[in-house]
């Protein structure tokens, strides 16, 4: 199914995996906005989308402000008419992982940014889709859900497996309804994101890593599936296994 005039948001459109979805999605010919909470960033991608078929626009907020994401919402609803699809990919994990360290805004803020927002969002998008009665919600968990340690944290861990069962619980809520829910779960993406760890992955681990494009990848195919047919969860792990180092205190 063509993307082209349907309208998706993604979280954490700025870097990493949301900023390749976003540009793939309107080079698709989707209109696209993008979130995130650094203008700069969002402003890069709208630049590099610039020769794309579709548009890229962007809000500059915080997803676990619940009414700043409404409004969002309402903007884009009042703009374009719909939303067709959410991508809820916005997260980030602390420099603190250990039970021991981890400080309290910390925490606060890993749950926030990843599960919080994710149910702020897609809150926000549900009533227009069931007006529609037509929409996917694809939310990005994390292999740190299934298998949790110290290098991705035990908050980074816990709001990852959150977003597995609240997918579930989207699909079982909204059963019939014409929305889809799904779930990809990667393993260790090779994103900005893994500079904010105690021992920084060098570059030859990297290459190990799931790429960006993969997971956009996957993004885009759950997006442009046919409305008769969801993926409600997506694995995807690296084929070569590094060795993990074991954070220490």
């Amino acid at each position: 199914m063509s993307l082209e005039g349907q309208v998706c948001i993604i979280t954490g459109g700025g870097s990493g995996i949301g900023r390749d979805a976003a540009l793939k999605m309107a080079h698709e010919g989707a209109t696209v906005v993008i979130v995130g909470r650094t203008e700069s960033k969002l402003e890069s991608v709208k630049s590099e989308g610039s020769s794309a078929s579709g548009t890229i626009g962007s809000y500059i907020l915080d997803v676990a402000d619940y009414d700043a994401v409404q409004n969002m919402v309402a903007d884009v609803v009042e703009k374009y008419g719909r939303i067709d699809v959410l991508v809820n990919n916005a997260g980030h994990s602390s420099h603190n992982r250990r039970i021991t360290n981890a400080t309290p805004d910390e925490v606060r803020s890993v749950v926030d940014s990843n599960l919080i927002g994710t149910f702020f969002c897609t809150q926000a998008v549900v009533p227009s889709m069931l007006e529609a009665k037509s929409g996917t919600i694809i939310n990005i968990s994390s292999l740190a859900a299934i298998t949790p340690g110290p290098l991705a944290g035990y908050a980074y861990g816990a709001a990852k497996a959150g977003i597995i069962n609240f997918t579930e619980f989207l699909n079982n809520d909204l059963m019939n309804t014409g929305i889809r829910a799904s779930v990809i779960i990667p393993g260790e993406v090779a994103t900005p994101i893994l500079d904010n760890r105690p021992i920084p992955p060098d570059a030859e681990a990297r290459t190990k890593m799931v790429g960006v494009a993969e997971t956009s990848a996957a993004i885009l195919l759950i997006a442009s599936l046919p409305p008769r047919t969801n993926i409600p969860e997506l694995t995807i792990r690296p084929t070569e296994h590094r060795d993990m180092v074991e954070l220490k205190d």
